[in-house]
């Protein structure tokens, strides 16, 4: 595929597909009466991450990552990840993203996303070439350490979003109402976008809470906008850090969350200037650092 001047990078960036995310399975149900029955599960499937850049002068590619993943939107989730390690700035540092390599012979599924670089695009290979593994339970396993993970966090003015109390109280809800597959076989993670009314403007759902956070960023980056620009951030499960490192690429300034922040989540957040909500739930929220409100009532330092 080749990308001239005149075609934007959200314009070369392909629709994928959309293969089936939960299948059906037998199971021997244990509860009485006891009956061989069937129940849907949710798809898990390695995804490979290359990268296509220019090394001294010369086209090169390397395998950045290898991640189990919900299958689905696997570009949004590529373009995503980039930006959480700090590889790109923006979809126009990308010429192309593809799928590349033959489809898995037992299931047909495309497993292999190739992302290439434009020529300007610089980054340190050395340091992105760690080969690390991430699993659906605990993301960046393969990072031997805080320094290893800690990014650069880009300086910026994250305005506060101005969410009512009461509008941040109805988004678990709001939330669940869009998420499809959980529904189907409770067995996904989400991360939704919403704005200052509390209204849940789009969600990702993937096995893994951190490709669910790729994914909804990377579907920013694939319209060629400013990822989570005067939007907050809402996740199904826990805070965790490497959830807060990722949102602190993007242009967020709220993360709510249904379950707990870790405590190195919220240094982090406080050190980018983002407001961390957990525990949300219809009845109230943990104000954890920041501010909520329009007059900025609510503040935790």
């Amino acid at each position: 595929m080749t990308i001239s001047p005149s075609v934007s990078a959200a314009d070369a960036i392909a629709v994928t597909s959309s293969p089936a995310q939960s299948v059906r399975v037998p199971v021997l149900r244990q509860q009485a009466p006891r009956a061989d029955d069937t129940d849907l599960v949710t798809v898990e499937e390695p995804l490979e991450i290359r990268l296509g850049y220019c090394h001294e002068g010369r086209r090169a590619e390397r395998s950045l990552s290898v991640t189990m993943r919900t299958p689905g939107d696997e570009f949004d989730l590529a373009l995503g990840f980039l930006l959480g390690e700090g590889v790109i700035e923006s979809a126009a540092d990308v010429a192309k993203v593809a799928f590349c390599g033959p489809p898995s012979p037992d299931k047909g599924l495309n497993n292999t996303v190739k992302v290439d670089l434009l020529d300007r695009v610089q980054f340190d290979v050395d340091n992105l070439l760690r080969h690390f593994f991430t699993s659906s339970s605990c993301g960046v396993c393969g990072k031997a350490s805080l320094d290893a993970v800690r990014l650069q966090i880009p300086r910026r003015q994250r305005p506060t979003l101005g969410v009512e109390e009461a509008a941040l109280q109805r988004l678990p809800e709001a939330l669940r109402t869009k998420q499809a597959e959980f529904g189907r076989t409770g067995g996904l993670h989400a991360a939704a976008a919403f704005d200052a009314a509390g209204n849940v403007l789009r969600t990702r759902e993937d096995i893994g809470r951190h490709n669910a956070l790729d994914k909804l960023v990377g579907s920013f980056l694939a319209e060629n906008e400013p990822p989570l620009q005067g939007l907050g951030v809402l996740l199904s499960g826990r805070a965790s850090f490497e959830l807060i490192q990722k949102a602190a690429m993007t242009r967020t300034s709220l993360v709510a969350a249904i379950g707990p922040p870790s405590n190195l989540a919220i240094e982090l957040a406080a050190e980018a200037g983002i407001t961390v909500v957990g525990f949300l739930k219809a009845s109230g929220f943990n104000l954890y650092v920041g501010q909520v409100g329009p007059q900025s009532t609510g503040t935790r330092r």
